[in-house]
């Protein structure tokens, strides 16, 4: 999952110092001019001193293969991949991750010494640091969890649920076969897909709900959801960022349940890839949420 903002993007892509030896990464994707990316990435960048850079990179998606493969060829230490880009570069790097494999996604590229491409996932990483940072009283074995959504940013909701160690996981979609179809693709026995009419009933008990489709989105409709058969201790994530606070989380609030907004999910899931390009595990600060939360606000 990367991010988005017009401007300064270029601007805040790269430490105030480069040399010769500058690492260099970026962000493929098209569009990309919208990228917030760069400027999270050139937060670290210059926060930790580091000589580097990272750019925005538009490529279209019939140049894709030759995108990926010149990163090797001009020296990059790697890229993240945003839409629509995930999928296809999951196929065309030289080796991928387990849960790469598993999401059938990839969102970062790691050029190794040798010039091979590999590719992971950190959108699984990020979503569960994410939660576990908005609710941190939240625990997998608490009870089921319930997903909306059967698209990329599912999956990796899902496959992060499975693995944490949630008891059931109950998804639901609009389009109820392509929800079965990535139910059969996980594997996961926990799966319980849901008619999209059945959402409100599928609430009942559940510990945690995630929102992971385009509803809320800006300009998108919104999403119709009775909270009323949650728990009071559940939690309600909406991996939405923009807006920020989505209607979904402002009734959620309303009612007393613990929010988790989408932005934490773009923070966390670039710290691995910052950590293989630089060599720096950076941290998600206040401050850097707070430079981020300004950018969305020109959105």
């Amino acid at each position: 999952m990367t991010a988005s903002l017009p401007g300064d993007a270029q601007t805040a892509a790269a430490s105030a110092d480069l040399s010769g030896a500058a690492r260099v990464a970026g962000v493929i994707g098209w569009p990309v001019a919208h990228s917030l990316s760069p400027r999270l990435h050139g937060y670290w960048l210059r926060r930790y001193g580091i000589d580097g850079a990272y750019v925005p990179m538009p490529v279209r998606p019939d140049h894709l293969g030759d995108g990926l493969a010149a990163l090797a060829t001009l020296g990059f230490v790697g890229a993240n991949v945003t839409i629509p880009h995930k999928e296809r570069a999951c196929i065309l790097v030289d080796a991928r991750s387990d849960v790469a494999a598993r999401t059938g996604a990839v969102n970062t590229v790691i050029v190794e010494a040798s010039g091979r491409l590999y590719g992971t996932n950190t959108d699984v990483f990020g979503f569960l640091a994410n939660l576990e940072e908005g609710a941190p009283a939240w625990r997998a074995d608490q009870g089921p969890a319930v997903v909306l959504g059967a698209g990329g940013a599912a999956r990796a909701v899902v496959l992060a649920l499975l693995d944490a160690g949630v008891p059931e996981l109950r998804l639901v979609n609009r389009d109820e076969a392509r929800a079965r179809r990535l139910a059969e693709a996980l594997g996961g026995a926990a799966i319980r897909v849901r008619p999209w009419s059945a959402r409100d009933a599928a609430l009942a008990g559940a510990r945690l709900v995630v929102n992971a489709t385009s509803l809320e989105m800006g300009g998108h409709s919104e999403l119709e959801l009775d909270l009323g058969r949650l728990p009071d201790t559940a939690v309600v994530n909406d991996i939405v960022y923009v807006p920020l606070r989505t209607r979904l989380l402002e009734q959620a609030a309303a009612r007393g349940f613990v929010t988790v907004d989408g932005l934490g999910m773009l923070l966390h899931q670039a710290r691995p890839a910052f950590h293989a390009w630089y060599g720096v595990d950076p941290e998600v600060t206040p401050a850097l949420r707070r430079d981020l939360e300004r950018a969305l606000a020109s959105f």
